[in-house]
């Protein structure tokens, strides 16, 4: 059986070189141009193509090749757009870590990078132009990250009232399907009356016979409307802010009424749900440790040596606590006899937490380093602990950072978008 490999949001957007031709034929035409840049009919109908394949592989219904060429090109537009500011942000990705991410991609697969190569002909795809778009894609994530992400915060009162406020459905997952009808940036009365007239004709379509995830690979402008606008499975805190109030009332395969946001109307159907009890339990660590931190009088090798003689002196039956307070240059530890106290998965640097989990209790390590010095580490005791309030603390800034960024994102693609030189040219 032939091996497939699905590849989740990268866009495989194919350049082809195009041989000289005697002008009475037509080799390409542009179909879109980008502010200074332009996009080729040959470009926009491999798009297409690779999006067709991706989409049989989910096994979506395509939508009609007029509907599928007009969703693919806006995406296409958004690509341009994104690279074209990342190149005058001065944004780039070296050779390495795109071979990386590539040899990642290829693991996750179970293949090596030879059989990936294959696996990829197969199906249709050329090596060479899967690892542009892998560079796109890094280069977008990147002007992302540097536009939109590094200006999320959340405060404590948000994780609190947060928390407040899905108490009841904490444990509740829902599956959700989205259409967006967009609008643009400071629309006009007469284009929401438009849009919304739009919006509700979608709506009446989809109470009646129209398929939703047909529909909105057919009409939807959000992000996953290629995807037959599938969000997949969210907690009760990744919904979307703006679906707040109406998840939790729609029945199993209802579609909801038109929600209005300042992108635009939004039409979400709930799929199916799901109710789980939730207790994370952690195994917690009590240790206690002896640093010694290197500088100019102090070397690796130095430092190394010390907490070798320290540990036979503890070995040989002297006080691990006595000696830690008298030699260890973590002075807030050495004071409690180098205690660590309980300490949960992650509260401790990766290098240091890999070591202490090797251990049994009682046991010593070697000398070994981590990023702030040389250390011994001895393991007293452990427990399973129950981190359910802790853990759903921090669930919930994280869902609230997520929620927040993907708002942040679209409405930033969005006014992107609105604020770039656009002019389409698919049925000229």
């Amino acid at each position: 059986m032939t091996q497939r490999i699905f590849i989740t949001g990268i866009l495989l957007c194919l350049t082809l070189a195009v041989q000289a031709k005697p002008a009475v034929v037509e080799l390409d035409h542009i179909v879109a141009i980008v502010n200074d840049d332009v996009i080729t009919a040959t470009q926009l109908d491999s798009y297409v193509d690779n999006i067709k394949k991706q989409l049989a592989q989910r096994h979506t219904k395509l939508p009609p090749d007029k509907v599928l060429q007009r969703q693919s090109l806006e995406r296409l537009i958004q690509q341009r757009i994104q690279l074209q500011l990342a190149q005058k942000q001065g944004i780039r990705v070296d050779d390495d870590t795109i071979n990386k991410v590539i040899e990642n991609i290829a693991r996750q697969n179970h293949l090596d990078l030879k059989q990936f190569r294959e696996v990829l002909k197969r199906d249709g795809y050329q090596f060479s132009d899967f690892r542009s778009n892998i560079q796109h894609e890094i280069i977008i994530a990147r002007l992302q990250k540097k536009m939109v992400e590094s200006h999320i915060d959340v405060t404590e009162q948000e994780v609190e009232n947060y928390l407040a406020r899905i108490k009841d459905s904490h444990n509740t997952q829902y599956h959700l399907e989205h259409i967006l009808i967009a609008l643009p940036e400071a629309a006009t009365p007469a284009q929401i009356k438009q849009t919304r007239a739009r919006a509700e004709d979608i709506l009446n379509k989809l109470r009646s016979v129209a398929d939703f995830k047909q529909t909105a690979a057919a009409v939807s402008d959000g992000p996953q409307a290629l995807k037959g606008g599938d969000l997949g499975w969210l907690e009760a805190g990744q919904v979307p802010s703006i679906f707040d109030g109406v998840v939790e009332h729609l029945a199993i395969n209802q579609v909801s009424d038109l929600i209005r946001s300042p992108s635009g109307f939004h039409i979400i159907k709930l799929v199916d749900k799901k109710t789980t009890k939730q207790q994370h339990i952690v195994q917690q660590t009590l240790a206690r440790h002896i640093l010694i931190k290197t500088n100019e009088l102090v070397s690796n090798a130095e430092a190394q040596r010390r907490l070798q003689r320290l540990r036979q002196r503890i070995v040989a039956g002297e006080d691990f606590a006595k000696l830690a307070q008298a030699s260890s240059d973590d002075k807030a530890s050495a004071a409690n006899g180098g205690s660590l106290g309980w300490t949960s998965p992650g509260n401790l640097v990766p290098e240091f937490q890999e070591v202490m989990d090797k251990l049994a209790p009682g046991e010593i390590s070697q000398p070994f380093q981590s990023r702030f010095g040389w250390h011994l580490v001895q393991v007293m005791a452990r427990r399973q602990h129950d981190d359910t309030k802790q853990y759903n603390r921090s669930k919930a800034r994280q869902d609230l950072r997520e929620r927040k960024l993907n708002e942040a994102t679209q409405n930033w693609l969005r006014r992107l978008r609105d604020e770039s030189y656009v002019d389409i040219r698919l049925n000229r």
